[in-house]
């Protein structure tokens, strides 16, 4: 049996993970609140996957509106070791056409108002994200979906921005020239929390529009979106079988198995009970080392 324990969360159009052996449906509950929906736990190929549809079971989460904390904390009770994200992307370059994927390798947030971090209240943490994704994921989720058949760019820089709302014209030729590749609502701030909970991360994303920065093209369409993620679904699906069965038979440690190493600044005689209690999954390496002190 592989060590490798990958958490999946699903965009939109990416409501369940098809097929998984001896899967099972569970409610996990979180200190930060209701997750978006139960776990979905199973193995694909000898390899344990959790899969969690980020906007829960018929969308009914906006990316405003999705618990980003919980979502990621319960993956960590899971057990999981890292966690491959897939989501539905708009394209802010020509050569990424609808349907195709996109490995993304660096993200600009211009989110607002979501919860950024499980710290900050009774301990604090600073972990480093100049480089958000994990590169031996990333690597292993680009061959995988190649594999499946989906044309796959590799290196992409994606901007967050907090939606519902599509951006503007003026915003889509904004963030071309700063040199974002591609657009979508929900990377962040999912990759900085699971970056917290020691998680390596990947982000595949699935070309469904090109944003509105074409001026020949009409507005961005919902209906035309979700025929096209229709079919990325099904790639998606396709890619994790492909993600599975490439997986080396052992996973080797990575540096961010540890990153709390050296992110806590909070002395530890000084951290908060309740904030410790709160952090039992995401930082529980560390927090269970000692007793917490008295009050």
């Amino acid at each position: 049996m592989s060590n490798w324990h990958i958490g999946v969360i699903g965009g939109s159009g990416l409501y369940d993970p098809g097929a998984l052996e001896d899967a099972q449906e569970i409610s996990v509950a979180s200190p930060f609140g209701e997750p978006s929906g139960p776990v979905t736990t199973g193995r694909i190929g000898g390899v344990q996957f959790t899969f969690i549809a980020r906007h829960g079971a018929g969308h009914r989460f906006s990316p405003s509106h999705v618990n980003y904390c919980a979502n990621v904390d319960v993956l960590k009770r899971c057990g999981v070791t890292d966690v491959l994200a897939i989501s539905a992307i708009g394209s802010l370059k020509e050569e990424y056409a609808p349907g195709d994927f996109v490995a993304v390798e660096q993200l600009i947030d211009r989110t607002t108002g979501r919860q950024r971090s499980f710290f900050g209240d009774g301990i604090v943490a600073h972990v480093p994200l100049a480089d958000p994704v994990c590169p031996r994921l990333t690597k292993l989720a680009a061959k995988a979906a190649d594999r499946a058949g989906a044309k796959v760019h590799e290196g992409g820089t994606y901007v967050a921005i907090e939606g519902p709302q599509f951006s503007t014209r003026a915003e889509s030729h904004m963030f071309r020239s700063w040199g974002a590749d591609v657009i979508g609502m929900t990377a962040m701030p999912e990759a900085r929390l699971v970056r917290e909970a020691e998680l390596p991360y990947a982000l595949v994303g699935m070309v469904t529009d090109y944003d509105c920065w074409r001026d020949s093209e009409e507005d961005v369409d919902v209906a035309q979106i979700i025929k096209t993620m229709t079919t990325n679904a099904e790639n998606a699906r396709a890619m994790l079988a492909e993600f599975a069965a490439g997986l080396p038979k052992q996973r080797k440690a990575s540096a961010i198995d540890t990153v709390l190493d050296t992110a806590i600044i909070t002395p530890r005689e000084l951290w908060d009970v309740s904030a410790r209690t709160k952090l039992d999954a995401v930082a529980g390496r560390l927090v269970n080392l000692t007793p917490p002190r008295k009050k």
